[in-house]
């Protein structure tokens, strides 16, 4: 039995969830967001929790189980809180921006890297160096975030790129000098 599965999802006070079949529709103050689920997961709700069961025990539904109950989890908590990823410029000249709701990087290229976030999403700057990617949906504001950092990863020399905040970025020795 899936450990994660079968532990229940507690729902918010000002949250409202709508089963139809196999779509689920969360309803809270930051927004609303709906998915289909597989049709080898029962989704019930009862009173102020919502409880995630399989229908058999075929491969396929022990696989979905976990993931299911994890995406509605991750629904009611975007609705009712929101997700962000912070992430670190380091190296001397890179910055960022924001223009209107696009994010404008100065990462060392000849040209400044313009990134248009999707729909629902919000980036803001801190200090030159400090993005914040957040919205909703935790999978959207986790693509946009490596987006941005894929414009110019960290790398080993000297630690110069973009980083998730508290990102660990294993160094290497440099070339030695001639004698």
């Amino acid at each position: 039995m899936s450990r994660i599965g079968k532990r229940p999802i507690n729902i918010p006070a000002k949250v409202v969830i709508s089963i139809d079949g196999q779509k689920v529709s969360v309803k809270g103050p930051k927004g609303e967001l709906s998915r289909e689920l597989p049709a080898e997961v029962i989704v019930e709700q009862e009173g102020e929790t919502i409880q995630i069961t399989r229908r058999d025990e075929s491969r396929a539904a022990r696989q979905r189980h976990g993931l299911c109950r994890t995406l509605v989890a991750n629904m009611v908590q975007g609705v009712s809180e929101g997700f962000q990823k912070r992430l670190e410029i380091q190296g001397v000249g890179y910055r960022a921006q924001v223009q209107g709701r696009n994010l404008i990087l100065n990462v060392g290229y000849s040209n400044p890297v313009e990134i248009n976030p999707p729909e629902g999403i919000s980036v803001a700057v801190e200090n030159n160096t400090n993005v914040i990617v957040s919205g909703i949906n935790k999978e959207i504001v986790g693509n946009t975030a490596a987006k941005i950092r894929d414009v110019r990863p960290p790398e080993p020399y000297k630690g110069k790129g973009i980083r998730y905040a508290g990102e660990q970025v294993r160094r290497k020795a440099g070339k030695t000098g001639k004698k």
